[in-house]
């Protein structure tokens, strides 16, 4: 996607070097700033601090991650504490383990010595995949997109949560690419952007696509509901981290309720994910370990201060008791339809296994 209208992937791999260059996102949407990642520790740190973030990105992230530290040795304990390291980041992304799962299943039947070389190719086969299905996605929404549009006003208005762009993924987005594909297509697109408390990935969603050119409103949680209610929503179009098999959806917390008032008010609610994000080999969402982040993201307001120089307010004591967790799951019936690289299917297990009958094992 576009920076400064140049288009610009939200990871920069370097093989030669052995090194990938990450978007630090702690830091947007205030200041864009590039950070190298040599070694298996800054991968990690890059992934539990949510310098990266998104479902994708962090499996893509990894993966190269997992290549970077082979680079200090390939044997099979190197190889075993790397991907320990790397899996242990974050407990919710499916796509982190699914990437990791991936490399290993490359990597471990290899000697040694072919291992660095083959994990580079390897992790850039899964970002280019990425890109690809993210790509798809935006062309399977924007058909569904075309079916919503009015007669009376052929200004499309839709709704997102969290970050689900280009910035969460290789390049394109998820949940975003279907939104970025309509407005290509000259169709009239305004996006609602929900700020997403505590981390405010929403202010991410508006900075992609005040890059991109796409109009949109920055809204506060809360309001949804009565945007919904006054009916100046057409359709909310989320991202994933986790899909059951029955098609239940973990993603960024404030889901479900966006979820439950698109149910309420007779709204579409779609989930856009790639294959890599759905679980088949969970039952339902029930089971999906909900991370629980450290309560000073909730305690501290981050933002620049009258001089423009980043700093933080305190809103809550140190010692004031706070819950912080990351994800909320929204039952399947409230999903109207998952969008995928395969197209687009019904919230259950039967919708899901037809686009990928492969995972079909009785």
């Amino acid at each position: 996607m576009n920076i400064d209208g140049i288009p610009t992937p939200a990871l920069r791999a370097h093989p030669e070097q052995r090194v990938i260059n990450i978007i630090d996102q702690t830091r947007l949407p205030h200041a864009l700033h590039w950070v190298r990642v040599s070694n298996l520790g800054e991968a990690a740190h890059a992934i539990r601090a949510m310098q990266v973030r998104g479902a994708p990105l962090i499996g893509a992230t990894a993966a190269y991650g997992l290549a970077i530290a082979l680079g200090a040795g390939a044997d099979d304990a190197q190889l075993t504490l790397a991907i320990q390291t790397l899996w242990q980041t974050r407990p919710t992304a499916v796509n982190l383990h699914w990437a990791l799962r991936r490399m290993a299943g490359r990597l471990q039947p290899l000697a040694p010595a072919a291992r660095a070389d083959a994990a580079w190719r390897e992790a850039a086969a899964i970002a280019a995949e990425d890109i690809a299905q993210n790509l798809a996605i935006g062309q399977h929404g924007l058909e569904l997109l075309r079916q919503l549009r009015r007669r009376q006003d052929p200004t499309l208005n839709l709704m997102t949560h969290c970050n689900a762009g280009w910035l969460a993924t290789v390049d394109r987005g998820t949940a975003l690419s279907p939104v970025y594909a309509a407005y290509d297509a000259g169709l009239p697109v305004q996006v609602w952007v929900s700020e997403t408390r505590p981390r405010n990935q929403g202010l991410l969603t508006a900075w992609e696509l005040a890059q991109h050119g796409v109009p949109h409103t920055l809204i506060a949680d809360n309001a949804a509901g009565l945007l919904m209610r006054q009916g100046k929503v057409d359709a909310v179009i989320v991202g994933a981290d986790r899909i059951a098999a029955n098609g239940d959806v973990a993603n960024k917390v404030g889901t479900y309720l966006k979820a439950l008032a698109c149910a309420d008010n007779d709204i579409p609610f779609y989930v856009a994910a790639p294959r890599s994000t759905i679980d088949f080999a969970l039952a339902e969402g029930r089971l999906i370990e909900i991370e629980e982040r450290d309560g000073d993201e909730f305690r501290l307001l981050h933002g620049l201060d009258s001089r423009g120089v980043p700093s933080a307010l305190r809103q809550l004591a140190s010692q004031e008791a706070v819950a912080n967790p990351a994800f909320d799951v929204t039952p399947a019936r409230l999903v109207t339809a998952i969008i995928t690289e395969r197209g687009v299917c019904p919230a259950t297990r039967q919708g899901l296994l037809a686009l990928y009958p492969e995972e079909n094992h009785g």
